[in-house]
């Protein structure tokens, strides 16, 4: 029993995550973000085609469902595996966890969007307050900070990516968390290879508003 509720929560992330609110709000403003921009369905992409006010509404988007697969997974195997509480640092719930991972793959390879959607940057960072809030923390300050310096949104994920395994390593976390912070930071990474070409060849925008 407890296997089939390890799987539902995984199905469940899944198809949480492939629900991409920037093609959603894209598709109302009457643009297709995967035609335009950078052609992720992402929050960076959204704030440059859609302007702020679609961002603000894809941001909220990206977190409830990551916030939501992690609930679903938490329900269904509280007290069975893992911690009975929410949230929970030192003894994450697996299901919670499961869960919560699987809506990341949701928003990169969305079900309802031929599989194209965003990175994964903002719903992985909710997943990972989650999990462990100190992380998420940090990985945050990371970001910002790389953003304020370069002002390349994809230079502060990568950054915050990498921080993600070394934060994970000195809080001592247990292996199976290791696994998963090397696992979602070489996921993001991976995310962004089309972004490191044009860094390299400098060609990368940098972050600007679209009045």
């Amino acid at each position: 029993m407890l296997i089939f509720k390890l799987l539902l929560s995984l199905v469940a992330g899944y198809i949480l995550g492939s629900v991409n609110t920037a093609v959603i709000a894209g598709n109302v403003y009457g643009v297709n973000l995967r035609k335009r921009g950078s052609g992720s369905g992402g929050l960076t992409n959204a704030l440059r085609e859609l302007g702020p006010k679609a961002a603000v509404i894809v941001l909220l988007g990206d977190v409830a469902k990551g916030v939501l697969a992690c609930l679903v997974g938490y329900a269904l195997t509280a007290g069975e595996v893992g911690s009975e509480r929410f949230v929970d640092i030192e003894n994450p719930n697996l299901g919670m966890l499961l869960a919560g991972t699987s809506c990341i793959f949701g928003h990169i390879f969305p079900l309802f969007f031929q599989f194209k959607g965003g990175k994964g940057v903002l719903t992985s960072a909710t997943v990972i307050f989650l999990m462990d809030y100190r992380i998420g923390a940090i990985a945050l300050c990371v970001f910002i900070i790389m953003l304020l310096l370069t002002r390349y949104v994809s230079v502060g994920s990568i950054i915050a990516a990498v921080s993600l395994p070394i934060v994970s390593l000195i809080l001592a976390k247990p292996n199976y968390f290791m696994v998963y912070s090397v696992t979602i930071a070489l996921l993001l990474i991976i995310m962004h290879r089309k972004n490191i070409g044009r860094l390299i060849s400098g060609t990368e925008p940098k972050l600007k508003v679209k009045s």
